[in-house]
């Protein structure tokens, strides 16, 4: 494999990746990509998906695609089940989620190849941050289902007692995207049925084997059949349809926010409940008070984590002028350390990126920003079969340019000087996206501030991409609507019931008569 760095510094050519077993998606799902009632089954749509390791190029599962019929089977199946588990007690619902749990942390390897597979995500990222990170959103919404309370009773009128009651919604139609399949079908699937409800979930067509892996799971679980189904299909023909369907009452939707709109339209035609968790563009604001070398490698494992595939990664890196010329000479550096290679070498870093055709998507804004900023390191692709980008770092790009405005969803960093804090924070908050940032300072009163004014949904101080089950992930202004995560998403998958008790007996109110008769 080519390594040279895009700076004119080259390294001897490696070889072509070894041989080595991957997991047998062809054979663990002969049956179908479609499961739907406890089963898999092929989908009947007519046309063919082919699940491409994108650090080779090969096929390495080909399955037929689900179309309506399936959708509405698997909606039909997940109402059936819905009175059985929205019946069951918190205690039976946290049991199985706690077996899942377990059973999730057995086959935790096999989760792991199988997500490398399919997204060319380096197998070490899969070990030990979607795998383990998966099995701990299980463990906390097995813990949470027990604390799904409503405010205490009391008398607020006088007259009346009212309590609040929780209670599952119904049906719930999610889609999941392609660059964290595992956590994101997790994300949809966990607080939705912690609360009561039943799931169809649509995966990316791309990646959907650890999607059929987790609902594998949930059957082993002892979770009843129908509670958990995954249709595999595109987003034209099963997404739509899903969404649309009068049988589901909410949808949930994790990807762009172009398709987010596509989403909300379809889904307020039947007046559904909406959770959007839709684009990012991270700022990622450095003071000149900070720490220049933790900043310095926060901003490469922010920007370069999942091949900065990530909706959280840091994408707009803001430094004040002071330390501006050293954190691009030494990000830069760092940069060009960070190891491309076989997703399933232990010893890689950075993988490919999901596509060939994302790939090009991604070069495409590199070459257009040559026009107007300087390509640091970088900006080319290694040769090989793979789909891989090189890290990239640009810098003196304007603030109103396309890569400093538009997602680009791969390994690009885009790095900007600053004068004043107030310049600071007022360029984080100018994209459309609100999703998450960071801002890197040793002054608590700097940090403080940039907490309360950068409109974000996480802003993480001299950190960036943590995330932990306990706490809430969702956006700002065009970053959607809505929470995964924590005991805060069960806002989007409860109704909220308003009980209230008469208190005096008495048949003839006083209220009466302002509608009939006098006192």
């Amino acid at each position: 494999m080519d390594t040279d760095s895009g700076n004119g510094n080259r390294t001897p050519a490696q070889p072509r990746f070894p041989a080595q077993p991957r997991f047998p998606a062809q054979d663990r799902f002969a049956a179908g990509a479609q499961y739907i009632g406890g089963r898999l089954r092929p989908g009947t749509s007519g046309c063919r998906q082919a699940v491409v390791d994108p650090a080779t190029g090969e096929t390495v599962y080909d399955y037929e695609l689900a179309g309506p019929a399936d959708v509405d089977a698997a909606v039909a199946a997940a109402k059936d089940a819905f009175p059985g588990w929205s019946g069951a007690t918190p205690g039976e619902r946290s049991d199985a989620l706690h077996r899942l749990a377990e059973v999730l942390a057995e086959r935790a390897e096999e989760f792991a190849q199988a997500e490398s597979l399919q997204c060319g995500k380096p197998v070490k990222l899969s070990r030990e941050f979607d795998v383990p990170g998966t099995v701990d959103n299980t463990a906390f919404f097995a813990g949470a289902a027990r604390h799904l309370e409503g405010r205490s009773a009391g008398e607020y009128s006088g007259d009346h007692t009212s309590y609040v009651r929780r209670e599952p919604i119904g049906v719930v139609g999610s889609i999941a995207p392609w660059n964290y399949p595992l956590q994101m079908a997790a994300w949809k699937i966990l607080p939705a049925i912690a609360a009561g409800n039943t799931i169809v979930l649509k995966p990316a067509e791309t990646t959907p084997l650890t999607s059929l892996l987790f609902a594998e799971a949930a059957k082993e679980a002892g979770i009843p059949d129908g509670v958990v189904n995954i249709v595999s299909g595109a987003g034209k023909d099963a997404g739509e349809h899903l969404v649309g369907h009068p049988d589901v009452v909410m949808t949930s939707f994790t990807g762009s926010t172009g398709v987010g709109k596509r989403v909300a339209e379809i889904a307020t035609r039947t007046v559904k409940r909406i959770h959007l968790e839709l684009g990012g563009k991270a700022p990622f604001v450095v003071f000149d008070d900070a720490d220049l070398e933790a900043a310095v490698h926060g901003a490469v494992a922010a920007s370069l984590i999942n091949s900065g595939q990530d909706c959280t990664a840091a994408t707009r890196a803001y430094v004040q002028r002071p330390l501006y010329e050293a954190f691009v000479e030494q990000t830069a550096a760092l940069m060009e350390t960070v190891r491309i290679g076989d997703p399933f070498s232990e010893d890689t870093d950075l993988g490919p990126l999901i596509s060939h055709t994302h790939r090009d998507r991604v070069a495409g804004f590199v070459e257009r920003a040559r026009a107007y900023a300087r390509i640091v390191t970088g900006g080319d692709a290694p040769k090989n079969d793979g789909a891989y980008y090189r890290p990239t770092l640009i810098a003196d790009a304007p603030q109103d340019s396309e890569v400093v405005q538009a997602e680009i969803f791969g390994p690009v960093l885009v790095v900007l000087p600053f004068d004043t804090d107030d310049e600071g924070i007022a360029l984080a908050n100018d994209t459309p996206y609100g999703l998450a940032a960071s801002a890197w300072s040793r002054d608590v009163y700097r940090t403080g501030r940039a907490t309360r004014e950068i409109k974000a949904g996480c802003v993480w101080i001299n950190d960036h991409i943590p995330i932990i089950s306990e706490m809430p992930h969702g956006g700002y202004k065009a970053s959607g609507c809505g929470k995964d995560m924590s005991a805060y998403s069960f806002e989007e998958y409860t109704q909220v019931k308003h009980v209230m008790y008469d208190n005096t007996a008495v048949a003839r109110k006083d209220w009466h008569r302002t509608i009939f008769g006098d006192r």
